[in-house]
C-alpha cells in the first residue's frame, strides 16, 4: 500500500521545520498512538523499555539536547505504537532505520518493520521539506510505502485508508503547532547553532 502527500506551513521556514522533524521526541508527541521513539541497540526489550516522562522539546528545551538526541543516519530506533483500526487495536513494536538524512536539502528516509499479535509490515518511507512556493514557509512532501500482513491487511484498503490518513492529518496538525510554537518563541541565533548542530 501507497500513501503520500503534501503539507503546508505557511508561516514556518524549512530550516525550522527541519530542526522539529529530526527530534525523536518532537516526532513522538505529535504522533498519535506513539508511546517512544528512542535509539535501539542490541540489548534493547520492548518489554522493559520505559519512557522518561515531561521530556521538553522546543522552544523550552535547551537545543544542545535537542541536536544530541536528534535523529542520525545509519542508527536504529525502537519504536512502540499502538493504533485502533476497525476493531483491532494492535501494539506494534517497531524498528525504524534512518537510511538518509540530508540536512543541506532537507530530506530524510528511512525503512522499518513492526509486529503485533497476528499482524505485522514493513514500510520505506521519507519526507523532502522545500521552500513554499510563494517564499515565505515550507511544503513538506511525504510518502510511505508499506506490506501489511495478517488481522489487519484483512480488513482491507477501505478500513485502513481513512485511519492512516487521520494519524498523518493528525500529526502534521500536531507538528505545525509545535512548529509555530517555535517559529514564534525561538530567535534565530538559537536557530542557527542548532542549524550548526544538526
Amino acid at each position: 500500500m501507497r500513501f503520500d502527500g503534501e503539507f503546508e506551513l505557511e508561516d514556518v521556514p524549512p530550516e525550522k521545520a527541519w530542526i522539529v522533524l529530526s527530534d525523536p521526541i518532537a516526532v513522538r508527541n505529535a504522533l498519535k498512538g506513539c508511546k517512544y521513539i528512542t535509539p535501539k541497540d542490541e540489548d534493547f526489550s520492548f518489554d522493559d523499555y520505559e519512557e522518561a516522562e515531561d521530556i521538553e522539546t522546543l522552544p523550552e528545551a535547551d537545543p544542545d539536547v535537542v541536536a544530541a538526541r536528534a535523529f542520525e543516519e545509519g542508527q536504529e530506533y525502537a519504536a512502540l505504537m499502538q493504533v485502533g483500526v476497525g476493531s483491532v487495536k494492535p501494539r506494534f513494536e517497531t524498528t525504524v532505520t534512518i537510511q538518509e538524512r540530508d540536512s543541506e536539502a532537507f530530506r530524510m528516509t528511512a525503512t522499518g518493520s513492526g509486529s503485533a499479535s497476528g499482524s505485522s509490515f514493513s514500510m520505506d518511507s521519507g519526507m523532502h521539506i522545500h521552500p513554499h512556493d510563494n517564499g515565505e514557509g515550507s511544503r513538506i512532501e511525504w510518502w510511505t510505502e508499506a506490506d501489511i500482513s495478517g488481522r489487519i491487511a484483512q480488513l482491507g484498503s477501505r478500513v485502513i485508508d481513512p485511519v492512516a490518513n487521520k494519524i498523518v492529518g493528525n500529526f502534521f496538525g500536531n507538528i505545525e503547532e509545535q512548529m509555530s510554537e517555535v517559529d514564534e518563541e525561538t530567535d534565530s541565533s538559537v536557530t542557527d547553532r542548532l542549524r550548526g548542530l544538526l
